[in-house]
C-alpha cells in the first residue's frame, strides 16, 4: 500500500512537470528554431524545417504564399545574420543580409508558435527587400548595422519593460498619423536610424509630425526585453501599403538604434 502511494505520488509529480516543460516557451527554445530558419535559407531548403503539419502558415512580404515558390527556396549567403526572442508570445525575429549575387537582400522575418511548442513552427512571416525597394543599398545597410552593439542587457534592473518597448515601437508608427506621437518616444542622443540605406543620426530628427489619414496596420510584434528591443512588422498605409518592419533598441531608457525594411512592390523575389 505505501510502495503504491509512493509510486502515484512520483506519477503525478512527473506529469505535472512534463505538463509545465510542455507549456514553457523558452528563449533557448526560440533561439534554436531561429537558427534552423537560417540554416535552410543558407541551404535554400523549407524541407528541412519542422513545420507544423496541422496549423502552419508562410507569409511573404504581407501575403500568404507557397512556402516551396518563395525566398526560402533559394540559397543565400548571409553577410549578417541575428535572432531575438520573445518567450511571451512564442515568437522570433531574425534579421540577415545576403549582398552577394545578382539580386542582393535584406530580410527581416518573425517565427511563430502555436502552443508555446518551439519544436514546430506554425508561421514564418518575411518581409525581403531587394534592389527597388525604398532606399535599398544592402552593401551600405550591412556597413552601418555591423558596426552596432546587440548584446544582451546582462542587468535585469536595465532591461526596458514589455510595455515600454511595445509602446516606443507603436508611438513610432503612429507619427504619420498622430502630430504628438514622436514626442513621446525616448529619443537618445546618439541614436542611429537606418532607413534601408539611408542614415539618420540622431534618430530624432526629421520626423514626421501627422499629416497621413491612413494608420500603419497589420501590426505584429516580437518584443525582446534581454535584448531591449521591439520588431513591429507592419503595412504601412500611410504612404502606400507597403510591406514593412520597423525595429527599436532602448538601452538606458533611450532609443539607440532603428532600424526599417520597406518593400515598395508588393511582392520582393
Amino acid at each position: 500500500m505505501v510502495y503504491q502511494t509512493l509510486f502515484s505520488t512520483i506519477l503525478v509529480a512527473m506529469i505535472a512537470l512534463i505538463t509545465t516543460h510542455a507549456a514553457d516557451c523558452t528563449r533557448e527554445g526560440l533561439l534554436a528554431a531561429a537558427q534552423t530558419y537560417l540554416s535552410a535559407q543558407t541551404a535554400g531548403s523549407p524541407s528541412t524545417l519542422k513545420l507544423s503539419a496541422s496549423n502552419f502558415t508562410y507569409q511573404q512580404n504581407n501575403k500568404v504564399s507557397d512556402i516551396s515558390k518563395g525566398l526560402l527556396s533559394t540559397a543565400y549567403k548571409f553577410d549578417l545574420s541575428r535572432s531575438t526572442a520573445d518567450t511571451v508570445a512564442c515568437a522570433s525575429y531574425s534579421m540577415w543580409i545576403s549582398t552577394s549575387g545578382s539580386k542582393p537582400f535584406v530580410v527581416g522575418t518573425q517565427i511563430r508558435h502555436a502552443g508555446n511548442n518551439t519544436d514546430e513552427i506554425s508561421m514564418i512571416d518575411t518581409i525581403a527587400a531587394t534592389t527597388g525597394d525604398l532606399f535599398f543599398d544592402a552593401k551600405k545597410t550591412l556597413g552601418y548595422i555591423k558596426a552596432e552593439d546587440w548584446s544582451n542587457i546582462n542587468s535585469t534592473a536595465s532591461r526596458p519593460s514589455r510595455d515600454v518597448l511595445k509602446k516606443a515601437g507603436d508611438a513610432y508608427l503612429d507619427m504619420w498619423t498622430d502630430a504628438k506621437a514622436a514626442d513621446t518616444i525616448p529619443w537618445g542622443t546618439d541614436c542611429e536610424r537606418v532607413e534601408g540605406s539611408a542614415l539618420t543620426r540622431p534618430c530624432g530628427g526629421s520626423l514626421p509630425h501627422g499629416g497621413s489619414s491612413k494608420p500603419n496596420g497589420m501590426r505584429r510584434y516580437v518584443i525582446d526585453e534581454v535584448v531591449g528591443s521591439v520588431d513591429v512588422f507592419c503595412q504601412f498605409d500611410s504612404l502606400g501599403a507597403w510591406p514593412d518592419t520597423h525595429e527599436i533598441r532602448i538601452i538606458d531608457g533611450k532609443v539607440k538604434y532603428v532600424h526599417t525594411i520597406t518593400v515598395m512592390r508588393g511582392v520582393g523575389t
